[in-house]
């Protein structure tokens, strides 16, 4: 099983980026996905989840109304699309595939099987 991850970069505050993870070695429409991130000195943090469907995108609060979610199971790929981005938001992004993800655990990095390899977003000020 891959994650891909990639879709970072450098960006100033105000800016936008997509990210994408494209996974393979797996039967993607049987995993929940999501992303999450870790800035330096920090413990890594859920940002993002999305059912296998594509249905009921859960975000943390603090990314509600700017990050969107979302994927194309005919190409296997999780995206992550990231307006109005702020310095907090620097960090390396990661994906993750779940399959027995239940609402209470959405959130815990834990439940999940499989990590990309991540990807850095810096956002300047």
């Amino acid at each position: 099983v891959q994650l891909q991850a990639s879709g970072g970069g450098l960006v100033q505050a105000g800016g936008s980026l997509r990210l994408s993870c494209a996974a393979s070695g797996l039967t993607f429409t049987n995993y929940h996905m999501a992303w999450f991130r870790q800035a330096p000195g920090k413990e890594r943090e859920f940002v993002a989840h999305v059912s296998w469907s594509g249905a009921s995108p859960y975000y943390t609060d603090f990314v509600k109304g700017r990050f969107t979610i979302s994927r194309d199971n005919a190409k296997s790929t999780v995206y992550l699309q990231m307006n109005s981005l702020k310095a907090d938001d620097t960090a390396v992004y990661y994906c993750a595939a779940g399959r027995l993800i239940t609402i209470q655990a959405i959130r815990n990095p834990r439940g999940y099987d499989y990590w990309g390899q991540g990807t850095k977003v810096t956002v300047s000020s």
